[in-house]
């Protein structure tokens, strides 16, 4: 995933909300703000972004996002479970009109059989709308995997404004 990808899926998020009036607000774990960061390299990204929540914690989550720890207990961190809280914690916790969240495993440490280096959930929250929800299993060193789900989260954001 090249640095232009992300600028120009930035660019077409940002359009896009912008012509439906909505506003946006990020909550990232695995992509440590990448997403964010994508979003607000865009000149005039402060009349669609709200805010960001970088919760790469479980505490984070829960403070910040108000995930409850049960669900992290019950599924983990990376989960779809966790991924719809996020996101929903990012509409509830801010005046947005979507909320994205990002949850996933960046590598080379911390997987285990069921949950593989790659592994990313991501949620798209929308006020009126059902959450959407992504599973993929991405390959590559960390960055690329990096780059890759704040791509694909950028990507569901167009899904879930049209």
């Amino acid at each position: 995933m090249a640095e232009d990808d992300l600028e120009s899926l930035s660019e077409r998020v940002l359009a896009a909300c912008r012509r439906a009036r909505l506003r946006l607000a990020v909550a990232e774990s695995c992509t440590g703000g990448l997403v964010l960061a994508s979003l607000t390299a865009i000149p005039g990204a402060s009349d669609v972004l709200d805010r960001g929540f970088v919760t790469y914690g479980n505490d984070a989550k829960a403070q910040m996002l108000g995930v409850p720890g049960a669900l992290i207990d019950a599924h983990g961190a990376v989960s779809e479970p966790v991924a719809r809280a996020m996101a929903e914690g990012a509409l509830r916790h801010s005046p947005a009109d979507i909320g994205i969240g990002v949850t996933g495993i960046a590598g080379p440490g911390g997987a285990t059989a069921e949950k593989p280096v790659g592994l990313v959930h991501l949620a798209a929250a929308r006020k009126g709308r059902e959450t959407l929800h992504e599973r993929h299993l991405f390959a590559g060193d960390r960055a690329a995997i990096r780059r890759a789900a704040a791509a694909a989260a950028l990507a569901l954001i167009g899904r879930q404004l049209s």
